[in-house]
């Protein structure tokens, strides 16, 4: 009987050992750098790019808990602004840089790292009680949202829709995910002076969703968030999904979303270079649970080579 008890109490020793020790793994792989750290990490740009990097700031904070990481969400234009003045850290984007605030930083002396984070699929909705529109062309979209001067009306896409006034919703102008849907759709001709523009994606969606005749566009995620409130059109045919989005196949509007980070406070930051890490590291995860696509485990491996 003794013999019994001895081996039981040794079971669940063993057993409270391996599980200290599954826990202890999972601590170390989200734990950043073992250094306790302090100090700042500054942030802005775009508002799609601000619910991963939200989840970042938040998840990095129980490891780092002095280190103050709060994201700015100015869009991607705004972001840019400060960047290239030196202003911030880390710029956060829904497009690439474009050559003119490429060349602004370079004649201010910031250098950057171009880093992608996961992939998006810019989402045209409808409001859920639009019974009609079930999928759009391009070409539809850029004749329905582009300015020529007429009141555009949903019959004006295809006759059997209703003849009722089509209600814009846009990102402002300083987003990436405007400027995207302007080069691509409307081949950077003027958009419908019509449009309620905002900066802030939870008012678009708000927007779409409390008007039948409305249609917009924002980032996946906000789609994911709200998918009770809307619908997405579907593209071309294509319909936007995890699964579309990370083969190419929702195409044109997918597309990556990035980080940019000033070589100048990796090297001379040790906060900045520590959190850019753990971004890295945790960004496939948590683009996925707030909406997005993550890239493959190779691209992450790769951009952790370069901050190195």
């Amino acid at each position: 009987m003794k013999k019994i008890k001895v081996l039981s109490f040794l079971l669940i020793i063993t057993s409270l050992l391996v599980f200290t020790a599954a826990c202890g793994d999972k601590k170390e792989e989200n734990k950043g750098s073992e250094e306790k750290l302090s100090g700042e990490v500054i942030s802005d740009g775009s508002s799609t790019v601000f619910p991963i990097m939200e989840a970042v700031s938040e998840e990095y904070a129980l490891v780092q808990p002095d280190v103050q990481a709060p994201v700015g969400s100015s869009g991607t234009g705004g972001g840019f602004k400060k960047f290239v003045k030196g202003e911030t850290d880390i710029s956060n984007a829904s497009r690439e840089i474009k050559e003119e605030e490429a060349t602004l930083a370079k004649e201010g002396g910031v250098e950057y790292l171009e880093l992608e984070l996961a992939y998006d699929g810019l989402t045209v909705a409808v409001s859920k009680e639009n019974d009609w529109a079930k999928d759009i062309t391009i070409d539809e979209l850029k004749k329905l949202w582009i300015e020529d001067g007429t009141v555009k009306k949903w019959s004006d896409i295809r006759p059997e829709w209703p003849k009722e006034e089509v209600k814009f919703y846009s990102p402002g102008t300083d987003s990436g995910t405007y400027d995207y849907f302007n080069e691509i759709v409307l081949e950077d001709q003027q958009m419908n002076k019509k449009t309620t523009l905002s900066e802030d994606d939870n008012v678009l969606v708000s927007g779409v969703a409390g008007d039948k005749y409305s249609i917009g566009f924002f980032g996946y995620a906000y789609y994911a968030e709200n998918k009770d409130k809307l619908t997405s059109l579907k593209i071309n045919g294509v319909e936007p999904t995890n699964e579309t989005i990370e083969s190419g196949k929702y195409t044109p509007l997918s597309r990556p979303l990035f980080i940019y980070v000033n070589k100048a406070s990796l090297k001379d930051k040790p906060q900045v270079r520590d959190y850019v890490k753990f971004t890295l590291e945790n960004a496939g995860e948590l683009a996925e649970e707030v909406g997005y696509v993550k890239l493959p485990d190779e691209k992450y491996t790769e951009q952790l080579e370069l901050i190195k």
